[in-house]
């Protein structure tokens, strides 16, 4: 085989087209090996990187093609009280993989270390690892894009979709079955008109990065379902592919992404580069470890045999490193420029600002995002906390970033169970949480607003279950979240009490109402829109199975639910009024004694800082007037919109409404009452009058503008056929 000395960039296996350049990084090896093998997982070539430059051992492989699988034997020391493990007996991952292939076949030969010795991980296990282990594949990164571009859909205009690749089709018998909880599955023609007549403008997938299933839950008999547990920050996950030849994944990904964008759908990918697969000390010699321990992972200062761990998974990444950091932007920027997906979300991003101990919003990591042309433009979404001291950081990450709003999801929960002294927080909930980002020059946008997502109950289990039921975890209902501001509402978990469901049915349509008319960005969790529940499972992390998959098998109940769902989406886009770019100012800026935002008492008095302040108050109305909007649109024409009254009562009494009488003239028209299974038809209100309202219910009223009373009507009378039901 003919071996010629490469380039030290980029890192990986790049295949030029007329043959393939390896790169590796490592600081402190000794010698590096390329390995070669056939599809049958046999060793057919061992090489050895003889060129060094900056760090980076290369070659490059004139008569090797795609298709080709390869791993590295790192040589160096062994020494874990020094932080350094290498063992050339182990075969290892290339971090820069674009592929792998193959599912890890636990093994003690995959540790570093022999397992059951009596120094444990001091000792050195001579065992070859390479017959247990993935192999990187060799890809051909051409396709046929044609005039796929970015969507850049304003955030202000973003409606999320959190799905699961696998769960979200598996069970969809729609869906050919071979197709079924794949990429491919999610591009069927069913799945994207179900997306378009949902209205959603963006799906956010699970981790779809190489992920391994831990030998702790394998063990068990169970597996990693959700992801969280990367190997490979280049590499789609191999088993979401319908075919699974080497490197199909990559070709299948990127079929899907075409299609979503062709209907107007963007990509953003969920994405954990807060720890991986190798786990503490104690875990397998994979990748990173092997390669070069101290370069990668933050390790405790005193004692570096052992690792800082922020989230509870053993290990932290070292973001003070540069080869780290260069790491993961490379990563970003692979994922937009070669994969086309239009934004992340950062698991447990509090992570990523630790560049020695305490979280800092100006740390290295935040400042390169910031100046880079491609990932600066992407939907940057955080979930802005970890397990470390100081870890709870909402509100505090810098502008362009958005952030999964845990104070939101507490606050609407806790609102609508009926807890006192709520009021407050939720007046800045429903308006974009100014007290949290207005004051770091962020905008409404920042906060993106839920009530469910994949960790903790879905919709329906959070009004069904007072406690979690996580026994199918094997882990004595010990995992998952303790405090989930959930209710039963009158028994634990199924019941064929009428009365019951009814009222569950309705404190789920006040929770999605209150999400889809705050201001913010809305996201919704696939399968709440169809009622699916997880029996109480607040944490299944661990259950590849109908447990966790979505049963689109729907019943007259859960049929009306997602009409009801389908519904609010599109109240949410049709009205600027509810996807304001900026903070509401409550103030006389457009026309004289015509605010934006008013805050109103049942009696049609304006609410005061006593009633805020007063721990009992769970009634009140929101009043935005469409024609005091300050706001203007992408060519520079002034927004306006229909005049919008959202009440809201929490409490268990009925509440008769004042209309304002600001519009003693106008006739309102009623679209949206959730006392009804699937919201409301159109009716009149002349103003002056009061609108009852149930106890624990959520209205909208409006008053159109000129012209538009026809189209509330039909809109009304085609997607509320029958509300009385």
């Amino acid at each position: 085989m003919k071996i010629w000395p490469g380039q030290p960039y980029p890192l990986g296996a790049t295949w030029d087209g007329a043959g393939v350049n390896f790169a590796l990084f490592s600081e402190q090896a000794e010698k590096v090996e390329l390995c070669l093998f056939n599809m049958s997982g046999k060793e057919t070539a061992r090489i050895a990187l003889s060129e060094k430059t900056d760090q980076v051992f290369h070659c490059y492989l004139p008569d090797v093609r795609p298709g080709l699988l390869y791993g590295y034997r790192v040589y160096g020391p062994y020494e874990p009280k020094n932080g350094l493990r290498f063992n050339h007996n182990k075969l290892l991952i290339d971090p820069y993989s674009k592929a792998i292939s193959g599912d890890i076949e636990w093994n003690d030969a995959l540790f570093g270390y022999t397992i059951g010795h009596k120094d444990e991980d001091l000792s050195f296990d001579e065992r070859d690892s390479s017959a247990f282990m993935p192999k990187s594949v060799v890809i051909d990164s051409a396709f046929s894009w044609g005039n796929d571009v970015p969507l850049r859909t304003p955030w202000n205009k973003s409606i999320i979709y959190e799905a699961h690749v696998k769960g979200l089709t598996a069970l969809n018998k729609e869906i050919p079955e071979e197709y079924r909880g794949t990429y491919a599955g999610i591009a069927t023609h069913e799945m994207i008109e179900y997306f378009q007549s949902l209205g959603i403008t963006a799906i956010e997938l699970m981790p779809v990065h190489q992920f391994i299933h831990d030998r702790v839950l394998i063990d068990k008999g169970l597996r990693n379902y959700w992801g969280y547990n990367s190997i490979g920050f280049f590499s789609p996950h191999a088993a979401y592919a319908s075919a699974q030849s080497p490197g199909k994944q990559v070709e299948e990904f990127k079929s899907m992404v075409k299609v979503l964008h062709r209907e107007g759908i963007e990509v953003i990918l969920d994405v954990v580069y807060n720890h991986t697969a190798e786990g503490n000390h104690l875990g397998p010699t994979l990748s990173f470890r092997g390669i070069d321990n101290p370069s990668y992972y933050k390790l405790v200062s005193d004692d570096p045999r052992f690792y800082m761990d922020y989230t509870g998974c053993g290990i932290s990444p070292n973001m003070g490193h540069p080869r780290f950091l260069q790491l993961v932007m490379d990563s970003l920027r692979y994922w937009i420029t070669e994969m086309h997906v239009d934004g992340f979300r950062f698991d447990l991003a509090a992570t990523l600002a630790r560049e020695f101990y305490d979280v800092d919003k100006l740390s290295v990591f935040f400042d390169l995002v910031h100046q880079d042309p491609l990932i600066s433009q992407a939907k940057l979404i955080a979930e802005p906390w970890d397990l470390g001291p100081g870890g709870y950081q909402v509100g505090n990450f810098p502008v362009l970033w958005a952030e999964w709003n845990g104070s939101y999801r507490d606050t609407v929960r806790r609102f609508w169970r009926g807890d006192t002294g709520v009021a407050g927080t939720m007046g800045y909930r429903l308006t974009g949480s100014s007290d949290l980002y207005e004051k770091g020059g962020r905008k409404p946008n920042a906060s993106i607003n839920f009530v469910t997502s994949h960790d903790g109950f879905t919709l329906h289990d959070l009004v069904s279950y007072d406690t979690k039921h996580n026994e199918a975890n094997k882990e004595d209902n010990t995992d998952g979240e303790r405090e989930n501001y959930s209710s039963n509402n009158g028994a634990e978990g199924k019941t064929d009490n009428a009365e019951i469901l009814k009222f569950r049915e309705k404190q789920k349509r006040n929770l999605l109402s209150t999400v889809f008319l705050s201001q913010g960005v809305a996201m919704l969790f696939a399968g709440d829109e169809l009622g699916f529940s997880k029996q109480g499972n607040n944490n299944t992390y661990c259950q590849d199975n109908e447990l966790s998959w979505i049963n689109w098998d729907l019943d007259n109940t859960q049929t009306d639910f997602l009409a009801f769902c389908t519904y609010l989406v599109g109240i949410k886009k049709d009205h600027p009024m509810l996807q304001r770019k900026t903070f509401f100012n409550g103030q006389d800026s457009i026309l004289p004694k015509k605010k934006d935002i008013s805050w109103l008492l049942s009696n049609g008095n304006e609410m005061t800082e006593e009633n805020w302040n007063d721990p009992k108050t769970g009634t009140f109305g929101l009043l935005l007037n469409g024609e005091a909007n300050d706001e203007e649109d992408y060519h520079g024409n002034k927004l306006r919109d229909d005049t919008l009254f959202i009440l809201i009562n929490a409490s268990q009494q009925t509440a008769s409404f004042n209309l304002p009488p600001a519009f003693a003239n106008s006739t309102w028209a009623v679209i949206l009452d959730t006392r009804y299974p699937q919201g409301m038809p159109s009716q009149q209100a002349r103003n002056g009058s009061t609108y009852e309202m149930e106890g624990k219910s959520l209205c909208l009223l409006m008053v159109p503008r000129p012209g538009k009373w026809e189209k509330v009507q039909a809109m009304c009378a085609t997607v509320l056929p029958n509300p009385h039901r």
